[in-house]
C-alpha cells in the first residue's frame, strides 16, 4: 500500500467535505479520489495538446481537440460555459496572459501558447496550464519559460501540512526573483479547489512567509503562477475575457492541482 492510498484511507470516507475555521473546505477520501481522477485527465489531455500543437493550427482545433480527448476519458470539461466561457480550452498567445478564448488565430512558428484546462468526474474538479514554445526560441523566452515551471514547483514545495499560504507565494516570489527581473502578476492568483473550480483560499504569486490560512490534510488548491517578461500590469481586451500583458510582452503559466497530506503533497495534474 502506497504512502497515497494511506492517506485517503485515513480521511473521512463520508460524500460531504467539511470546513475549517477559515472557510477553506477540507475533502473526503471520496471526493479526493475523484479529484484525482480528475487531475489526471486533465494532465493527460494536456499532454495530448503539447504533443498535438504546431504552427498552421488555429487555436479552435486544440480546443476541439480538448473537448474530444477529455468526453473521451468520462469526464466534463471544466470551462466550457463557466460563466459563459464559450471553449473548452483557455489558449493565450504571447502577450495573452490567461483565458484567451479559442478561435480563428492561426498559431505562428515563434508564438509562446499558454494552455489552460479543467475537468470534472463526478463533480470533483482538476486544473492544469501549461506554457508551449511552437518552433523556434530565443533564449530570453526560453528562461522565461522555465523560470514559470521552476517557480511553480517552488510553491508545490511548501505545501505541507502546518505551513502558511504566505510560504507558498513568498517561494514562488524569491524564485522568480532569483531567476531574473519578470513582472509578477498580481491580479489573478491560485486559489482552492474541489467541488467548484474557484474555492477559498485564495494563492498569490508574491508575499511574505508566515501569511495567511494554515494549511491542512485533506485541503486542495491549485498553485498558478503567470510571470511576463515586461512589466506586471494587466488589462481585458473586449471580449471581456482574455487578459493581456499592458506593455504587450510575453507571459507564461504555470498551475498544477495539489492535495495536502500529512507528508508529501499529492500533485493529481502531473503526468509526466
Amino acid at each position: 500500500m502506497n504512502s497515497k492510498t494511506v492517506f485517503l484511507k485515513s480521511l473521512n470516507r463520508g460524500l460531504t467535505s467539511g470546513r475549517s475555521s477559515n472557510g477553506i473546505t477540507v475533502k473526503t477520501s471520496l471526493e479526493l479520489d475523484r479529484m484525482i481522477d480528475a487531475g489526471r485527465i486533465t494532465g493527460e489531455v494536456l499532454t495530448v495538446l503539447r504533443d498535438s500543437i504546431c504552427a498552421g493550427m488555429t487555436t479552435y482545433e486544440l480546443d476541439q481537440i480538448a473537448e474530444k480527448e477529455i468526453r473521451s476519458r468520462g469526464a466534463i470539461p471544466a470551462f466550457k460555459g463557466y460563466r459563459g466561457f464559450p471553449g473548452t480550452l483557455c489558449v493565450s498567445v504571447n502577450e495573452e496572459i490567461v483565458h484567451g478564448i479559442p478561435g480563428s488565430r492561426v498559431i505562428a512558428d515563434g508564438d509562446v501558447i499558454g494552455l489552460d484546462l479543467g475537468a470534472i468526474v463526478d463533480g470533483l474538479y482538476g486544473d492544469s496550464a501549461i506554457t508551449v514554445a511552437v518552433g523556434e526560441q530565443n533564449v530570453a523566452t526560453l528562461d522565461q519559460i522555465e523560470t514559470g515551471r521552476a517557480a511553480l514547483f517552488a510553491g508545490i514545495e511548501q505545501v505541507r501540512s502546518g505551513n502558511r499560504i504566505g510560504d507558498i507565494s513568498n517561494a514562488i516570489e524569491n524564485e522568480i526573483c532569483k531567476r531574473g527581473n519578470f513582472g509578477i502578476v498580481r491580479e489573478y492568483v491560485g486559489h482552492g479547489i474541489g467541488r467548484r473550480l474557484h474555492e477559498e483560499p485564495s494563492v498569490p504569486n508574491f508575499g511574505p512567509t508566515d501569511r495567511g490560512p494554515i494549511l491542512r490534510p485533506g485541503m486542495a488548491i491549485a498553485i498558478e503562477p503567470m510571470i511576463n517578461f515586461g512589466g506586471d500590469e494587466t488589462k481585458v481586451l473586449d471580449d471581456d475575457w482574455t487578459v493581456v500583458t499592458a506593455d504587450g510582452s510575453v507571459s507564461v503559466h504555470f498551475e498544477h492541482t495539489i492535495i495536502v497530506t500529512e507528508g508529501k503533497p499529492i500533485i493529481t495534474t502531473k503526468v509526466d
